[in-house]
């Protein structure tokens, strides 16, 4: 296929809203809108949140008085690592970053600050589950750009959403794979990345990742 091929197809999916960048932080606004909006039925009532039983335990545990900070802590870290999986790997995990994230993280970090009004209202949680939501998308899809997507091996930003845990193990040979479609030297990384992870008997993906990421620190990707 030749370049002005190339960039005729990369166009053409461009225009299509399935396809389209800017079409991903809608679908995410949309969920976490949906995802505050249950953390705020929970709040008020008791019922409606979206998540397992154990990580609502830990928001009701706050409501009780005995403070936020696993909740936020716990929330906020997955949020924020699910955040670069889903750059790298093109995955986003919904329970992890949303659901977790957006759903018990920032309220518990919001009710710890005092802020109870956008878990009060229920048109305020869906504005702020909303804004919330495109900012993550838009963050996902930058990352994406000025990293792995630099090397044009695929169409836009190609993010999924989806996958939970369960299929978390299948998810080093796929980072490894991003990698090394972007660079050799990022590849290389995210190779001992893994390595280093599987003889430690960690999760793979987590290795891969930040193997990726040391390399492509010292290697950049050029724009050239």
């Amino acid at each position: 296929m030749t370049n002005q091929q190339e960039t005729t197809t990369e166009t053409l999916y461009n225009k299509n809203f399935w396809y389209a960048d800017w079409s991903f932080p809608i679908f995410v606004a949309l969920l976490s809108a949906g995802i505050f909006a249950g953390t705020h039925m929970y709040y008020q009532y008791h019922i409606g949140a979206f998540n397992d039983v154990a990580i609502v335990a830990m928001l009701e545990a706050g409501l009780q008085g005995a403070g936020y900070g696993a909740a936020a802590a716990f929330g906020a870290s997955f949020l924020f690592a699910r955040i670069l999986e889903g750059s790298l790997v093109g995955i986003l995990d919904i329970g992890g970053s949303l659901q977790t994230g957006i759903g018990i993280g920032v309220p518990a970090l919001l009710l710890g600050a005092g802020i109870t009004a956008p878990l009060e209202s229920f048109v305020l949680s869906l504005v702020t589950g909303g804004v919330l939501g495109i900012v993550i998308g838009y963050v996902i899809i930058g990352i994406r750009k000025f990293t792995v997507g630099q090397s044009n091996s695929t169409f836009g930003a190609d993010i999924m959403m989806g996958a939970g845990n369960a299929s978390g193990r299948f998810l080093g040979p796929l980072i490894v794979i991003s990698a090394a479609s972007a660079s050799i030297p990022i590849g290389i990384g995210s190779i001992i990345g893994a390595a280093i992870f599987y003889a430690w008997k960690k999760p793979v993906a987590g290795g891969a990742i930040l193997g990726a990421m040391l390399f492509g620190a010292f290697f950049p990707i050029s724009l050239d």
